[in-house]
């Protein structure tokens, strides 16, 4: 039997308890961080997604006063990267630097071992980008309507290409098609380079990539851009019309942003936020990342929070629609 002193002491241990590890917890988050910080990319070195990281963690590296450094892990659109950071310990020392793939891919794969939301808690939206509507230099449409037009007189037998099935670029002709209600063919590509070396020629009549590559190929003549997609004209082409001053309402944006495992401390996610705020102030990153095409946001956890999910629910539709599935 237990005794009445003994009882007491019990339960003044367990009314301490939760004091304790609170202040464990705010004890972890004071000292964080304490080693190297490792960013994980979804992608191959070298690429935006590497480019974008490694801006940001250099920065985030001098505010925080640790090292942040880059860690490639591609295939299968983003998922090898996704279920390892997901299943990644939650005491901020992994970070995923995410694109779209991540409000894609939950949709394309139900099969999934990891969920987009319930695994994952967001930390800043870095940057956006448009994707642009290509077609040949020589291609006798001069606007997007004169295009729409076109495929709504020859319904089929007009094509679209992109660098990567189910990827937001694809994605982003697979809407245009339904706002305005045209049918075209799609010949997918993996990659940018054999989808544009077929649309220099004509041998596809558009292609969907993002703006930044597409630039200096505009300039040598080597093709056309009829319009970009986010909802305003780029910063980058002020010239070249938003698809949605044609197709009101059009609006897709490409994205990368940091997220970190579900059940990281709050406060070492506001110390990431402002780290990675820090760098998207940055003057010189801020310059590096507008000359790669990018729109530079530097959002909170909660604008990402929100920002992640409607994104979620928009391409739900349009995936099952188009009846896309992953072809990893």
């Amino acid at each position: 039997m237990i005794s009445r002193r003994r009882l007491i002491k019990l339960s003044a241990a367990s009314i301490a308890a939760p004091t304790i590890i609170s202040s464990a917890a705010w004890s972890q988050a004071s000292a964080w961080p304490n080693r190297p910080v490792r960013v994980v990319i979804p992608f191959t070195p070298g690429g935006g997604a590497d480019t974008i990281a490694r801006l940001v963690s250099i920065k985030m590296s001098e505010v925080l006063g640790n090292q942040f450094y880059v860690e490639s892990k591609p295939g299968a659109g983003g998922n090898i990267a996704s279920e390892f950071v997901a299943r990644s310990a939650p005491d901020g020392y992994t970070m995923f630097l995410a694109g779209d793939h991540h409000a894609t891919n939950n949709h394309l794969n139900p099969n999934l071992s990891y969920d987009a939301v319930k695994d994952f808690e967001p930390v800043s939206l870095i940057v956006q980008y448009p994707i642009a509507m290509a077609i040949p230099a020589n291609s006798p449409h001069k606007t997007l309507a004169d295009f729409i037009a076109a495929a709504k007189a020859n319904p089929g037998k007009m094509t679209y290409g992109s660098p990567g099935h189910g990827a937001v670029p694809h994605l982003s002709a697979e809407l245009f098609v339904r706002a305005a209600k045209i049918q075209m063919v799609n010949v997918p590509y993996r990659g940018a380079a054999p989808g544009i070396q077929d649309l220099i020629p004509g041998r596809i009549d558009s292609f969907w990539n993002n703006v930044a590559p597409m630039v200096a190929l505009q300039q040598d003549a080597k093709l056309r851009m009829l319009g970009v997609t986010t909802a305003k004209r780029s910063p980058m082409l002020p010239d070249l019309p938003a698809i949605g001053e044609t197709l009101p309402g059009y609006d897709v944006t490409g994205w990368y942003a940091l997220f970190v495992p579900a059940r990281t401390p709050k406060d070492i996610i506001q110390k990431m936020y402002a780290g990675a705020k820090a760098a998207t102030d940055d003057a010189i990153v801020r310059k590096r990342l507008e000359d790669q095409g990018m729109i530079v946001v530097g959002g909170t956890p909660d604008e990402l929070g929100k920002f992640h999910k409607e994104d979620l629910a928009k391409w739900g539709p349009v995936i099952k629609e188009a009846g896309l599935k992953s072809n990893e």
